[in-house]
C-alpha cells in the first residue's frame, strides 16, 4: 500500500473535500452517489483507484467479506489505514447509529479478503480493544479528522476498529474473490 496522506498533508483541494465529506451533507453524497461510482472508476483504472479515492486522496480499499446472514461474498469499499497492528478498517457508517453491514459479517466471519491497489489478500480480522484501537482511531484521526464528527453523530456506538492481518500461509490470491462492488459502502 502506498504511504497515506495525513490531512495536514493533503492539498487544500483534498482537505476540503475531507471537510465536506464529513458533513450531513457530505456523507450522504459519499454514501449514496459516490459510492455508486466506485465501481465504474476502479473498473476503469484497473483497480487503483475510486471516485471517492480520487476527490479526498484517502486510502480506500475493497473490503470482501462473507455475508452473516446469507453466506454470499459481499465486496465494499472502505478506508484502510496500515499500522504496525495490521490494516485497519474503521466501521463508522458515516455516523450513523447502525454498524454498517460488513461489520456483522466480518463478526460472524472474520477470515475476507482485501484488495489493495489491485492486489487481493487473504485476511483474518479482529477488533482492536484496549490501548491498541485509541492509538489506531489517533492516528486514523490524523488522516480523515471526520471520523470525530461520525463518532459524535454515531449516537452513542462505540466506533469499531477492525485489525486486518494476513491469514497463515495465505498467498496473495491472483484476481478478485468477488465480482462488483455492493452492499453499504464503509467510506469513510
Amino acid at each position: 500500500m502506498t504511504a497515506v496522506t495525513t490531512y495536514a498533508q493533503a492539498g487544500p483541494g483534498r482537505r476540503a473535500v475531507r471537510r465536506f465529506a464529513a458533513t450531513r451533507v457530505g456523507d450522504w453524497l459519499f454514501a449514496n452517489v459516490l459510492r455508486r461510482l466506485d465501481g465504474p472508476v476502479y473498473r476503469l483504472t484497473s483497480g487503483r483507484h475510486t471516485a471517492a479515492n480520487l476527490l479526498s486522496g484517502l486510502p480506500v480499499v475493497h473490503l470482501t467479506t462473507t455475508g452473516a446472514r446469507t453466506g454470499r461474498q459481499r465486496t465494499v469499499p472502505v478506508l484502510g489505514l496500515p499500522t504496525p497492528a495490521g490494516l485497519a478498517v474503521i466501521a463508522s457508517n458515516f455516523g450513523r447509529p447502525r454498524q454498517p453491514g460488513w461489520y456483522h459479517n466480518l463478526r460472524a466471519h472474520p477470515g475476507a479478503a482485501v484488495t489493495v491497489r489491485g492486489a487481493v489478500s487473504r485476511v483474518h480480522a479482529t477488533e482492536a480493544t484496549g490501548e491498541v484501537r485509541d492509538r489506531v482511531w489517533r492516528a486514523a484521526l490524523e488522516v480523515f479528522p471526520g471520523w470525530a464528527s461520525y463518532e459524535r453523530r454515531a449516537a452513542g456506538r462505540e466506533i469499531t476498529v477492525f485489525l486486518l492481518r494476513p491469514e497463515d500461509g495465505a498467498r496473495p490470491a491472483r484476481r478478485p474473490v468477488a465480482a462488483g462492488v455492493g452492499g453499504p459502502a464503509g467510506v469513510p
